[in-house]
């Protein structure tokens, strides 16, 4: 079972927009309205690699891994 794998080719347009495919957007709940975050991974000073993940999402991981940080800094 892979992890990865292309999902779509896009196209970039003059104003610097993108589509994302029906079929995508449907297979990842993506409704209209949702935020995404737009995560790069930057290779020697570079963005090589982009990702998105629902901004939804991205707030419960960041409040999974600091909540409890929290709660010990605040007591």
């Amino acid at each position: 079972m892979a992890c990865c794998q292309v999902e779509a080719i896009i196209s970039v347009d003059d104003k610097g927009q993108m589509v994302l495919p029906k079929a995508v957007r449907e297979r990842a709940g993506i409704r209209p309205g949702e935020k995404l975050a737009l995560i790069g991974w930057q290779k020697e000073g570079e963005i090589c690699c982009l990702g998105l993940i629902k901004a939804e999402s991205l707030a419960e991981m960041v409040q999974q891994l600091l909540g409890p940080l929290m709660k010990d800094i605040t007591g």
